[in-house]
């Protein structure tokens, strides 16, 4: 009750206070003119005068909004807006004046023209920033600073901005107490009257001598390298650290301006995090029907939610898997309520389904998730791969082109370059189809794929394989101590789905990340079990299992056969790779289908080979591959 009168009042309060604070100023301008003792004629300009300064400086206020601002929030934008209306009113009042001619006969001192303009800065200026300074506690010198006694880790416009986060009425978690920057030229300077005090070799001194409880890293332009040296030297501390979110994880909503998280995996990677520009895609599906198959899957559920932002007309979200499509649905619904979201169950390998679904929605854009991704399972079931990842996109893939689709996204891996798994060889005959089936190609539809790394934090991936293994009190297991992969994160996987749907000359062709260099599994486990506040082979033992059947020691991105060319993104690059001749596929794929629905590993493995020659470590080299089940 109270605080909504208090809202209702509150500008009315506002202008009576600027109405009895305007005439004040101007006196004062007076005062100080003269000495504090201004003759009777000019106090007696004075009271001519001021109805119209108090009118105009009132109006003047009202343009500017000053009236509407929150004074416990004043910044400079606040203050640049009071200097302009001052200058406008004091302005006006000198035009009115001469219109009337009372300019002339009033004789009115510019100086006092000049001092009025002056006090009227200090006057509303200082109350506003004065309320703003007792609402942030700790600039006010009498009241106790609460909150951990926290350093920050950089001293550029991330740490201002937490700064500023942390000093605002009521964020009481963490109290700043001094800084350090590797920039020398910053040593000995205050931000927000925090300190520079040294660097962060000296990280382990400071703490102790500061008695800093809780360590904040605030450089979002950190190299990998650098994050790994400065996560290293605030493990070495033994207090607690976190770090403030990216540009991208504030743009995207997945973070808060001053919210503080924990380091993780993915701020250690070998290489720089990838930003791409994400206005290409957002002409092409505004106002669209856009469909994601494995849709509910990490990779397809982000991908929704990614295209959901872009302001499609519906979104369809295909996924054979009930409960976590009723989850990702939920989601997208409380997160775009003005957005038709169509949950489907359904099987991609099933023609007549496919059929209805395109039939009934006839989506614009396909974006084609939907596979089985985990190596060593799709070596036991040669066949359900193929019906899966070659069958099944084969089968979505017509029924776009059939139904007027006009664009169709695959998602590929490098494990489809020089294939040494049954799973790595469905999604390389997977990229055959959708650019090089032949009744594909009579039809209008713009067919392309994506080839990307493994995914950190996906299904399956290793990561929370390592975090399940850590949280049971296990040893992290892994398969060789010098197995590589390339790796991204599911953001950057989904920008660049993204993109490659928007570039042009991605049309019928491979585009790919430049993904760096790839990382050392090990490294990964080591890193992640530092971040747990252990010590790997100490703590945590590491054990090495083997490469499983299908898995290569090193991924690569493009065989030799290969090449890229640039495109308009600098991180996106084109693979020029050359497709079977269309016959040859066709007739393939009829062999490697009627293996399939015979059921036979061994016929679909030797249809496999012939349809992929460039296989290595040959699949399953045992030859002969039990029936599934056994």
């Amino acid at each position: 009750m109270l605080p909504d009168l208090f809202i209702r009042l509150r500008r009315p309060i506002v202008l009576v206070l600027h109405l009895l604070l305007i005439p004040l100023g101007y006196y004062a301008a007076f005062a100080l003119r003269f000495d504090f003792q201004p003759p009777q004629p000019y106090v007696d300009l004075f009271w001519r005068t001021v109805p119209y300064l108090a009118a105009l400086r009132l109006a003047s206020f009202a343009v500017f909004g000053l009236f509407r601002g929150w004074w416990r929030h004043v910044g400079m934008r606040d203050l640049v807006d009071l200097v302009c209306a001052t200058t406008l009113s004091t302005g006006l009042l000198v035009l009115v004046l001469f219109m009337t001619g009372d300019l002339a006969a009033t004789g009115l001192p510019r100086s006092v023209l000049v001092l009025d303009w002056i006090t009227a800065l200090v006057i509303f200026g200082g109350i506003r920033f004065a309320v703003r300074a007792f609402r942030e506690e700790r600039l006010v010198p009498w009241r106790q600073p609460r909150g951990r006694r926290t350093l920050i880790i950089g001293a550029g416009t991330a740490a201002e901005r937490l700064l500023r986060e942390t000093q605002r009425e009521g964020q009481a978690e963490l109290c700043p107490v001094a800084m350090v920057d590797d920039d020398p030229g910053k040593k000995g300077m205050r931000l927000h009257g925090i300190p520079v005090v040294g660097t962060v070799r000296q990280l382990a001194d400071l703490v102790v001598k500061g008695s800093i409880e809780q360590l904040v890293i605030a450089i979002p332009s950190a190299t990998r390298r650098q994050m790994r040296a400065i996560v290293d030297a605030c493990l070495e501390t033994g207090v607690d650290f976190k770090i403030v979110p990216s540009l991208r994880e504030l743009l995207d909503g997945r973070a808060r301006l001053g919210e503080l998280r924990s380091v993780q995996i993915e701020d250690l990677l070998g290489r720089d995090a990838i930003e791409l520009e994400m206005e290409g895609p957002g002409d092409d599906l505004v106002g669209r029907t856009v469909m994601v198959t494995g849709g509910a899957g990490s990779i397809g559920n982000e991908l929704a939610r990614q295209v959901a932002g872009f302001g499609p007309k519906r979104l369809i979200v295909l996924d054979q898997a009930e409960s976590p499509l009723y989850f990702a649905n939920l989601e997208l619904r409380q997160l775009h309520p003005e957005l038709d979201v169509i949950p489907i169950v359904a099987d991609i390998t099933d023609h007549a389904r496919m059929e209805s679904v395109f039939a009934r929605h006839r989506p614009d854009f396909v974006f084609h998730a939907a596979a089985y991704k985990h190596v060593p399972l799709m070596e036991d079931h040669p066949v359900e791969a193929v019906r899966n990842n070659v069958l099944g996109t084969l089968c979505v893939a017509q029924a776009a082109s059939r139904y007027g689709c006009r664009r169709f996204v695959l998602i590929s891996t490098d494990k489809a370059v020089y294939p040494s798994s049954v799973m790595g060889a469905t999604k390389r005959l997977a990229e055959q189809i959708v650019l090089g089936w032949p009744a594909l190609m009579e039809r209008g539809t713009d067919f392309r794929a994506v080839r990307f790394g493994n995914v950190l934090g996906s299904d399956g991936s290793v990561i929370p394989v390592f975090k399940k293994q850590l949280a049971a009190g296990q040893p992290i297991t892994v398969t060789h101590p010098e197995v590589t992969r390339y790796f991204m994160t599911i953001p950057e996987a989904v920008q660049l789905v993204l993109q490659a749907s928007a570039l042009p000359e991605a049309c019928g062709r491979i585009s790919m990340l430049e993904m760096g260099e790839p990382v050392r599994i090990v490294e990964l486990a080591e890193n992640l079990i530092r971040l747990s506040g252990l010590e790997p082979y100490t703590d945590v033992p590491i054990i090495f299992t083997g490469l499983r059947p299908g898995e290569k020691l090193h991924e690569e991105l493009m065989s030799d056969a290969e090449a890229t060319v640039p495109t308009a993104i600098s991180k996106v690059r084109i693979v020029q790779t050359a497709e079977p001749e269309p016959e040859l596929l066709t007739s393939g794929l009829d062999r490697l289908m009627t293996a399939a629905a015979v059921g036979s590993p061994a016929d679909v493995l030797d249809a496999i080979r012939s349809l992929v020659p460039e296989c290595v470590s040959p699949l399953r080299e045992r030859g002969v591959v039990a029936a599934e089940g056994d």
